[in-house]
Order: structure tokens, then sequence, then C-alpha cells
């Protein structure tokens, strides 16, 4: 497969990852919706270790190399639902030739590609709002799942719900602590929450930590949950979470 002309997604990493995957569960149901793949260092580091040796040479390959570790990990472990992948904003050149190699590693593993969702973390800032618009459409266009991360939180926002509404909305955990003892952040997740019903869009609240976050969320409607309260992150491996 041939280089893009201005990426540099061929330029080696020069470190070593893995993939840790930890579940998106229906409480509903108590079924897993999907595992998040969680990236690590070779030798088990966290993510923010591993994120600081990330540069402008080596984003576009370590972008390119999450995916495919990613989608070749879930495929050689059997994991059993979708898998979430979360993408560099910034690290996207072209969308249709960024998403080669993706599709080019789905086809090889076997791993369905409605079963890929792909995710924009809101911590970066968007360098170029409309290309990421255009990401998101070339994704769906493929048969992939959309989703924004950490929303809330970060850069993005409403501006960028405005112009793509994607399938998942995943509600960043500062809104979820301890939200049932605080009235401003009911409020707010409330009004979270009526939007993706009126948008059809599945909420996903992330960073449930307590029994009593849990209780509050279920008790108000909210039917898929992220968090240590249900499983921490497994690297190379994934478990069914059980709960009450």
């Amino acid at each position: 497969m041939a280089a893009c002309p201005s990426c540099d997604c061929e330029t080696p990493l020069g470190f070593n990852i893995k993939m840790a995957f930890q579940p998106i569960v229906n409480v509903q149901t108590k079924d897993v919706f999907a595992f998040e793949a969680l990236v690590r260092g070779g030798n088990g580091e966290g993510a923010g270790e591993v994120l600081s040796r990330v540069t402008e040479a080596n984003k576009y390959t370590f972008d390119q190399t999450c995916r495919m570790a990613a989608i070749e990990t879930a495929a050689s472990i059997n994991l059993p639902s979708k898998v979430s992948i979360n993408f560099m904003p910034n690290a996207i050149y072209e969308p249709e030739t960024c998403l080669a190699k993706t599709l080019k590693t789905a086809r090889k593993t076997g791993f369905p590609r409605e079963n890929i969702i792909f995710e924009v973390t809101e911590h970066e800032k968007v360098e170029n709002h409309n290309l990421l618009v255009d990401v998101f459409k070339t994704y769906r266009e493929h048969g992939f799942l959309t989703a924004i991360d950490d929303f809330g939180e970060g850069y993005a926002g409403l501006n960028l719900l405005a112009d793509f509404q994607p399938d998942i909305l995943k509600v960043d955990m500062k809104l979820v602590r301890n939200i049932h003892e605080d009235r401003i952040k009911k409020a707010l997740f409330s009004a979270v929450q009526r939007a993706c019903e009126e948008l059809g869009i599945m909420l996903v609240a992330e960073g449930v930590e307590t029994h009593d976050e849990y209780l509050y969320l279920k008790y108000n409607g909210v039917e898929l949950m992220q968090g240590f309260y249900f499983q921490r992150p497994e690297i190379e491996a994934y478990t069914i979470p059980k709960f009450d």
C-alpha cells in the first residue's frame, strides 16, 4: 500500500504498544455493548506515558498503529462484541486514504467492520473542524459506528454535535462523578440526555465508579455505562463483568 504523500504514516513508531480493553455495559440487559480499546506501553505503561511520546513527527504512525493493534488484538482474543477505537482528529490527512489500512486490517483479521466504533476525544483541540466532520461522514459511509468521547470536557462540544450527530455520545466522567448528590450535574446531564433522545443518539455515561452513581444513572434511564465500577481495563484480554 502506498504511503500518504504528506502524513508520513509509514514512518516507524519507535516504541511498542499494546491494547487494553474495558467494557461498555448495557445495565438493563446486563450485556456488554462494546469494549473500548485503550493504548498501553509495550511493558504495560499507562496511556499517559505512551501519549507523552507522541510528537508531530510520529502522530500519523501512532494513530494508524493503534487502529491496527486494536483490531488485530480484538480478533486474536475473540472479542465477543463491538470494539471502540479512539482516533486522533489531527492525525487524519485524507479520510479515505487514512481509512484504507483500517479496512485492510479488518478484512485480514476477519473482524466485522460493523462491530468497529471510531470515537474522537474532545481532549485534543481540532485544527480542522470541517475535516473532522468529513472523517465522521466517511466512516459512517463505510459501515463503521461513530462516537464523540469525553463530551462536555474538552474543545469540540456543541459545535461538533451541531454539525455531525454521531451514533454514540460518551459523557465525560467529570459530569458523572458524584452526580447523585450534585444538582448542577444532574441538570446538565439531563439536558444532554434529552438532546440525545431527540437526535436518536446512544448515550454512554463514562467513569462510573460507585454504586450510588450507577443506581442514580440507571434509575434515570441511562442504559449504557462504562467505568471501574464494572471492570478495569485488561491488557490483551477481557472479562464479562457481573453486577447487580
